[in-house]
């Protein structure tokens, strides 16, 4: 496994991490994850050095992290970082926000969540974040110890981008979508850019287009 700088972190994360968004399900039903299945590919990628995992509160029905939770035991969340997300279409207040950061880091059994974003940042969800002041509510959760690093994923234009990362000296990463597809779509290569020259990791998401480019 390859490691790499992420930002001004002193932390290298593994050039590869492990998105679960798209977790082998039984039937239909997203919510119902193949737990055999799951855990034998996510310890794998552990074991063969993944240190970063991905995962949302939305994922999997809300699935996805309390699988998370119970397939990190035996001594797993030792060696990762966990990254998970702030639902935006389901805050509508500080208080919401408090909500569902304490029923993540329940599900995920931890005390602290390493990674910690707000899900899909658009235009509309930037001006949200301001509008309910969750900047600032999100430093306090960090001060308080509940969240490591705190960033954003993002689906906009290159100028919301800027916008975000200006705003708020604080950013540790972001997460855009990204891949040979996609040079030019959203932040593309050039909010990549922009992004690691301001001194934030950077994460991929889509690296194959959700599949599609394989």
């Amino acid at each position: 496994m390859q490691y790499r700088r992420f930002g001004r972190l002193e932390w290298r994360p593994s050039a590869l991490g492990f998105g679960c968004m798209r977790l082998p399900v039984q039937g239909e039903d997203r919510s119902a994850i193949d737990v055999a299945q799951a855990t034998e590919m996510v310890r794998y990628a552990i074991d063969n050095g993944v240190t970063y995992l991905d995962s949302a509160y939305v994922y999997h029905g809300g699935e996805s992290e309390r699988f998370l939770g119970r397939v990190l035991k035996d001594g797993y969340r030792e060696k990762v970082r966990v990254a998970t997300k702030l639902p935006m279409g389901l805050v509508e207040s500080q208080a919401d926000a408090d909500r569902i950061l304490n029923e993540q880091l329940q599900r995920l059994q931890t005390d602290c969540i390493d990674f910690y974003l707000f899900h899909g940042l658009r235009r509309p969800r930037w001006e949200l974040v301001q509008r309910l002041d969750l900047l600032n509510w999100a430093e306090k959760a960090r001060a308080a110890g509940k969240i490591r690093h705190l960033g954003f994923s993002f689906h906009d234009s290159f100028e919301v981008l800027r916008t975000i990362i200006d705003s708020h000296p604080g950013w540790d990463f972001c997460q855009v979508q990204y891949n040979y597809m996609d040079t030019k779509y959203q932040a593309g290569t050039q909010g990549l850019q922009y992004a690691a020259s301001k001194g934030l990791g950077v994460v991929v998401m889509e690296p194959i287009l959700g599949g599609r480019l394989a």
